[in-house]
């Protein structure tokens, strides 16, 4: 197994990807090194902001991790896109606003699914800055947090839907889980 490993900490960023196409474990100390660099500029504990739906299974990473840190943190974080309650294309422009009204000096951490290249599926990568919710299937949503991670579900396709849709929960899962334990090890 031969394993593409990089960390670009100037651009606050880190990726992991397995040419085997299994998720590779993340080195949470790596990750949480990165997100406390990135968040250093706000005050308080950060906004989690998980973006994604329950109804297609690739694009469940944001609720599913949603959930998962507001099991283990409880009210602890600020937390918005769960199972229960995901924060999608409908309503994230109201969520935005919300967010910025009750917390206006958090950073924004916002978790998201994408499509990328094949031999990257099961990486995650995190750096400062906004992601572009619904790119990779051609909406056109506002660019949300002042720090991302993003895990890479499926090869980008011309037919992203039937990709999303074919990702296996095990995948989404593992990266959630790791998501979750790098965000609880730095805010939790």
């Amino acid at each position: 197994m031969s394993a593409i490993a990089s960390v670009q900490t100037g651009l606050h960023s880190l990726w992991r990807s397995n040419i085997c196409y299994e998720p590779q474990t993340l080195d949470p100390e790596q990750l949480a090194q990165l997100l406390a660099a990135a968040a250093k500029p706000f005050c308080g504990n950060p906004v989690i902001l998980c973006i994604g739906t329950d109804r297609i299974v690739g694009d469940s990473l944001g609720p599913l991790t949603g959930s998962l840190l507001q099991k283990s943190a409880g009210d602890s974080l600020a937390i918005y896109g769960t199972l229960e309650a995901p924060v999608h294309a409908c309503n994230l422009a109201e969520t935005l606003t919300q967010i910025k009204k009750e917390h206006p000096d958090s950073a924004i951490i916002a978790v998201d699914a994408s499509l990328g290249c094949q031999y990257k599926v099961g990486s995650v990568l995190i750096r400062s800055g906004s992601i572009r919710p619904g790119m990779g299937v051609k909406k056109e949503l506002p660019a949300v947090g002042d720090i991302s991670i993003t895990g890479i579900a499926g090869a980008q396709s011309s037919r992203p839907y039937l990709v999303l849709q074919s990702v296996r929960l095990s995948l989404i899962m593992s990266m959630a889980e790791q998501i979750c334990k790098c965000i609880l090890d730095v805010c939790g």
